[in-house]
């Protein structure tokens, strides 16, 4: 689907068509460049315990959270050694990747159409969740919402953050930009 040179992400398309002039119209922006964006998307999985009993599954939660992103994971370490989580210095515990460009509208547009409405017992998400600067941070219960994953070969239920970085300075801002996108605020 990404491979495809004249493919265009639904999501992208509807920014550049309507949400830049909505947002420009609703906020009174003068120059194009003020108008806020999404810059990135970071989806993490921390194995925790898991990971420290059993070192492959650091490995299977890079495996689902690359087939989730559509794109390679990468595994994370610990910085130092805690002893009394049992956690030694570069031990696996996690995977994370950073999702730009056509791969993270694509993310999104399946996180809000797909994923979210999976959910059980879903009433939208926090709309208190920014961090001050514009950026949202999310967290899924179970990553296995997502089409990508086949639960009949899901060996463990993962928990997954989902960070949403904009270029908007405000979060009133960043939460209209992401309301554009039909992101489904519960306040």
């Amino acid at each position: 689907m990404l491979d495809d040179a004249n493919y265009a992400p639904r999501l992208k398309a509807h920014f550049a068509d309507t949400v830049r002039a909505a947002l420009k119209e609703e906020f009174g922006y003068t120059n194009d460049m003020q108008i806020p964006r999404l810059s990135k998307i970071v989806l993490n999985i921390g194995a925790g315990t898991e990971a420290v009993k059993d070192s492959k599954k650091a490995k299977s939660a890079q495996e689902d959270l690359t087939a989730i992103a559509g794109q390679k994971a990468v595994i994370t370490h610990a910085k130092k050694s805690i002893a009394s989580f049992r956690v030694r210095e570069d031990m696996p515990l996690g995977s994370k990747v950073t999702l730009r460009g056509d791969r993270m509208y694509d993310f999104l547009d399946r996180l809000v159409t797909v994923a979210l409405p999976r959910v059980r017992d879903f009433r939208g998400v926090k709309g208190s969740s920014f961090d001050g600067r514009g950026n949202f941070a999310m967290g899924l219960k179970e990553h296995i919402v997502f089409p990508e994953i086949d639960f009949d070969k899901v060996d463990e239920t993962w928990g997954m953050d989902i960070i949403i970085c904009t270029t908007a300075p405000t979060d009133a801002e960043a939460k209209a930009l992401l309301k554009h996108f039909n992101m489904p605020f519960n306040s």
